[in-house]
């Protein structure tokens, strides 16, 4: 499947990123080409047990004719990778041949990662769905195996991990390794058609968008203070999205999808971003996010995308976004990532009368069609590596939220070169810590202070 995001500009902000990395393109990997493996039955393993990687495991083995087994697992809880192996027992216990992962396949650990893909074999497939601080460490371990990739989103949340990925990318694509990222959205039909109509110019020059993300705590953004019991590292890798190191917080995990999907639109990345953001009713909560976000993303020909973010309860729901141009408006999500229902509009009201085009229902699901496209990629031996714009989604998406966090406007240069590394050591972090951010005598952690921290987002 072709990329479908190849803007002159979209390459020279890639130059810009891959320059940078440049001095981080030695890294000792052997060449082994993927190639090199006779396909028959693919081989997956799942490198964190979430929720999203269960679904993504479940996903990888539904692909229509794909051929796939999963055949070994980790997680550094084992209640996670318990809880997962059942689920995708239960899914497949019409196809039991599918989930082959015994007791002395199932890793847990910090080097579980290692264990899980060394059960298989180059041309396999790994999933990667840990939190994002652990994204380049198990990349460069599968590169090194000469495995093909799938990871969730988004998979960096600063400059100097940005660059780190770039260089692994680069590697990669070296060794004809396929590298998937889990921003679904782009393999819609749907919003594929709908990108092909805005492209040629069916609602005209494209002048500003909107987009929604707004329902009450998600996930594991909200904590408390942590148990005595549990060590510190591992309360925060439990409760990841509480913490701006191990997944950007909640504005990185969750609001990628949707600045990444109207940048799709408009075939540019941002340049600059100015917001506003607080936290409000917080009680005994002690992670570092904000509850509400309002970002004024700026492209290069001076069009906006305005996104709001919040989550807080008992106040009004939405998650959409929307595209409004010269001649008329689009909508890319109407509420939730499937299905998008995309439709385009002859005016700016967006009212029945004025609907142009639809998008036939009912449509296929995104997360099913990343894996069918993926897999029949490395069936076919095509290019595939969507790291490249993944880091760029990633780094977009982190210039908002540090524009938030810092009080100040923020470019897309800034973002990709400011020192900040939230977690430098975390290919050496153990059970018994230190923690990438440590909690001071009260048990809070440091929050951003937009205008006393101006050059980072906490300190």
């Amino acid at each position: 499947m072709s990329e479908r995001f190849q803007s002159t500009n979209n390459r020279r902000e890639f130059m810009k990123i891959a320059g940078a990395a440049s001095a981080l393109t030695a890294f000792a990997v052997p060449h082994v080409h993927a190639e090199e493996k006779e396909i028959d039955t693919i081989q997956v393993a799942l490198v964190g047990c979430g929720g999203r990687g269960t679904g993504a495991a479940a996903d990888s083995l539904n692909v229509p004719n794909g051929r796939t087994k999963l055949v070994a697992m980790a997680d550094v809880f084992d209640h996670r990778l318990e809880g997962s192996h059942k689920a995708l027992e239960r899914t497949f216990q019409e196809n039991k041949e599918k989930v082959d992962v015994p007791k002395e396949r199932q890793f847990v650990g910090f080097d579980g990662y290692q264990k899980a893909m060394d059960c298989l074999k180059p041309g396999d497939v790994v999933i990667l769905a840990t939190p994002l601080a652990f994204r380049w460490v198990h990349y460069q371990y599968a590169i090194d195996k000469g495995l093909n990739v799938f990871m969730e989103k988004p998979v960096i949340a600063d400059g100097p991990s940005a660059k780190k990925m770039i260089a692994l990318a680069e590697l990669a694509d070296q060794k004809n390794i396929k590298s998937a990222v889990g921003l679904m959205v782009r393999h819609c039909r749907g919003r594929q058609e709908l990108f092909d109509r805005i492209q040629n110019g069916e609602i005209g020059d494209i002048i500003c968008m909107r987009a929604y993300r707004m329902h009450g705590p998600v996930a594991s953004a909200f904590s408390t203070k942590k148990p005595e019991d549990k060590p510190e590292v591992m309360w925060q890798i439990e409760r990841f999205h509480s913490f701006l190191w191990a997944s950007g917080g909640c504005f990185s995990d969750f609001y990628i999808h949707q600045i990444d999907e109207t940048s799709w639109m408009k075939n540019s990345w941002p340049v600059k971003a100015q917001a506003l953001g607080g936290r409000h009713y917080r009680g005994d909560f002690v992670d570092q996010n904000f509850d509400t976000y309002a970002v004024e993303y700026t492209y290069d020909d001076g069009s906006k995308l305005f996104f709001d973010g919040r989550t807080m309860l008992n106040c009004r729901n939405d998650m959409s976004s929307v595209v409004h141009g010269s001649k008329g408006s689009a909508i890319v999500s109407t509420s939730g990532h499937t299905p998008g229902k995309v439709r385009t509009f002859k005016g700016q009201n967006q009212s029945r009368r004025e609907v142009a085009w639809a998008y036939p229902q009912p449509e296929q699901n995104p997360y099913q069609l990343e894996w069918n496209d993926f897999i029949d990629a490395i069936r076919n031996d095509q290019p595939y590596n969507e790291v490249h714009r993944g880091v760029q989604a990633s780094l977009v998406t982190s210039m908002g939220r540090m524009a938030a966090h810092t009080g100040q406007e923020v470019t897309y240069e800034q973002m990709l070169n400011c020192e900040q590394e939230f977690a430098p050591n975390v290919d050496k972090l153990t059970v018994d810590g230190p923690a990438p951010v440590m909690p001071d005598a009260d048990g809070k952690y440091p929050v951003p202070a937009p205008g006393q921290n101006r050059d980072v987002e906490y300190s």
